[in-house]
């Protein structure tokens, strides 16, 4: 599956200029996340510092965000030794403690999730949206939206049987594939069309 999509997309790109620059799109995703990261590490350094200051026992939730979603886990009621070492052996976690007292924690993790892998599908519901679904796009359970597409662009640049699997729901089940997918359809994404129609308007 990953072949052919890599093949759709070099042949789309030979005869249309791409809506967006999938290569700018990375690296304004890379600084971003690197602004993310820095500004997360300071912090998890006030978190250890609250906690050293306030040793009372706090509930822990771990997020374990992914590329394609994420995932919400309890660590339970734990005293503020224990989060804090827990902090100190995985120091790529990011923390903060919310207005109720409770700690938490993400750990970002450059993969698709386990539900993904196995019942992930990209779509595209009746907005237009390129959406990630859990199952067939019939069943609706959405995982995540991502970005609205121009139809009409679509419909006269790719082929049917393409357009037919998207509507039906595309497999993804590795992060190749998700990446894959993603950029393929993110040339038909919408803003830059509007941006351009409004540059062109009296």
């Amino acid at each position: 599956m990953f072949n052919i999509w890599k093949q759709i997309k070099k042949r789309l790109r030979r005869g249309k200029r791409p809506l967006l620059s999938l290569g700018l799109l990375i690296v304004l995703m890379t600084l971003l996340a690197m602004g993310y990261h820095t500004s997360d590490r300071g912090s998890s350094n006030t978190v250890m510092k609250m906690l050293q200051e306030d040793e009372k026992d706090r509930q822990v939730h771990l997020t374990r965000q992914y590329v394609s979603d994420k995932e919400t886990l309890s660590l339970g009621l734990m005293n503020a030794n224990a989060i804090i070492q827990l902090m100190l052996q995985h120091p790529e976690w990011s923390g903060h403690v919310d207005q109720a007292g409770e700690v938490w924690l993400t750990e970002e993790i450059d993969d698709i999730s386990s539900s993904c892998k196995e019942n992930g599908f990209i779509g595209v519901d009746k907005e237009g949206n390129i959406t990630l679904y859990e199952g067939p796009p019939k069943k609706e359970k959405v995982m995540r939206t991502f970005f609205q597409v121009d139809i009409e662009s679509m419909e006269s640049s790719l082929p049917k049987s393409v357009l037919k699997e998207l509507h039906q729901g595309i497999r993804v089940s590795d992060v190749d594939e998700y990446n894959s997918v993603l950029s393929t359809f993110s040339d038909y994404a919408i803003e830059q069309t509007e941006k351009v129609m409004k540059h062109q308007e009296p």
